[in-house]
């Protein structure tokens, strides 16, 4: 190398080193949106509407005056929470679901693979 050549390079270097030193800044998580398309036959239903819907469900449970359907298929598990307003009986506010080993499934899809299942199943 000439004289001239190196300085050059050591500045180069010492310029990559304090780049490649800067931590990049963590991600704030960004929460996913949820809309309701799709989902108009479920919310707002009582729990004898979604046995009409879906037949029996597979898991009933209740705490307190809140209760959650659970309904099952191959394709996925949708569970509806149901909540009283005052007095009235209690109507599914929410709805949830995953594919059965647990993924993320889209839940108007999973609305829509429940009313087909053969014989509420």
């Amino acid at each position: 190398m000439t004289r001239f050549s190196l300085p050059i390079l050591v500045l180069l270097l010492s310029g990559c080193a304090t780049v490649a030193s800067t931590a990049p800044e963590a991600a704030d998580l960004v929460p996913i949106p949820y809309g309701s398309a799709g989902l108009e036959r479920v919310i707002g239903q009582d729990a004898n509407g979604l046995v009409r819907l879906f037949g029996q469900p597979d898991a009933d449970v209740r705490e307190g005056n809140a209760r959650k359907l659970q309904f099952q298929s191959r394709i996925c598990v949708l569970d509806t929470y149901l909540y009283p307003k005052g007095s009235a009986e209690p109507r599914v506010t929410y709805v949830d679901a995953r594919q059965p080993d647990g993924r993320t499934i889209d839940r108007a899809s999973c609305v829509a693979a429940l009313t087909r299942r053969v014989g509420g199943k």
